[in-house]
């Protein structure tokens, strides 16, 4: 009797594995026509003279435009944004979680400081960076600043809120147990929250690229964000949108990456 039913457990079991994954596959399917749909019509449309391909570009220029990139400098720029990417993303990621590991620590500081982090946060940066700019000269420290400035905030702002919302019960029992404020940090606040870790870093990653870009159209001779601003110049919209492209393909392997890291980590 109990190995019949271990066999009707598994069977449903294997039927749900079976509708989870051709479920994924559908999703995953119908992305794909999305995109490809979507190319055709945009290609259609130029070659009919329905849009003008002047100003939208059409797929078969842009791949022209990528080819003639890859045999060039591309890789060159790439290298540029995504290394100012990282350095601005994991310095603001470490700098904020002390930070909000500081606040939480002492409610004073974290009371003094509660308006100016919302003034920050709601400032645009951009208007910041000529600022920037004088003070750490132009080049990439200015364009890795302007993603900091950009992600910091956030990242204290998101971490915190989570500390400061970790269920009061169980910090109450390890008081009970005489758990020190550092232990109680270590043991209880921290661990329950690695899924707001997460998220912040998912947000991050996103924000920190919007901080790279925005500097390299100000200050920069190399990168996707300096390609972007040339071919607006120079009335190249080929490689404009062949930028964008490449840049939303960046920027979604590195949001794919921080969910792969959490999918281990949790696992």
């Amino acid at each position: 009797m109990k190995k019949k039913k271990d066999e009707i457990l598994s069977e449903g079991r294997k039927q749900y594995l079976r509708k989870t994954k051709l479920r994924k596959f559908e999703i995953l399917a119908t992305q794909i026509c999305i995109v490809i749909a979507f190319i055709l019509l945009w290609e259609f449309l130029a070659n009919t003279g329905k849009i003008d391909s002047f100003i939208t570009s059409q797929p078969s220029r842009i791949l022209k435009t990528f080819l003639n990139l890859s045999s060039n400098d591309l890789l060159m720029h790439l290298k540029i944004t995504c290394t100012e990417t990282i350095i601005g993303f994991v310095s603001g990621t470490i700098l904020g979680v002390i930070i909000a590991i500081i606040l939480w620590w002492s409610s004073f500081i974290s009371k003094v400081s509660e308006p100016f982090l919302v003034v920050l946060n709601s400032l645009p940066k951009i208007a910041l960076g000529p600022v920037i700019i004088i003070w750490v000269g132009a080049g990439m420290p200015a364009i890795i600043v302007m993603a900091l400035s950009i992600s910091l905030i956030v990242t204290i702002l998101e971490i915190l809120n989570g500390f400061l919302h970790t269920d009061k019960e169980k910090i109450k029992m390890a008081q009970t147990f005489n758990a020190n404020k550092f232990q109680t940090l270590t043991k209880i606040v921290i661990p329950s929250n690695i899924a707001t870790f997460f998220n912040t870093l998912k947000v991050n990653i996103g924000l920190s690229l919007v901080g790279v870009i925005t500097g390299e159209f100000l200050v920069s001779k190399g990168g996707l964000g300096y390609l972007i601003v040339y071919g607006g110049q120079v009335f190249q919209l080929d490689l404009v949108m062949t930028s964008v492209i490449i840049l939303a393909i960046v920027a979604a392997l590195m949001y794919e990456s921080i969910v792969l890291l959490e999918k281990r980590f949790v696992k």
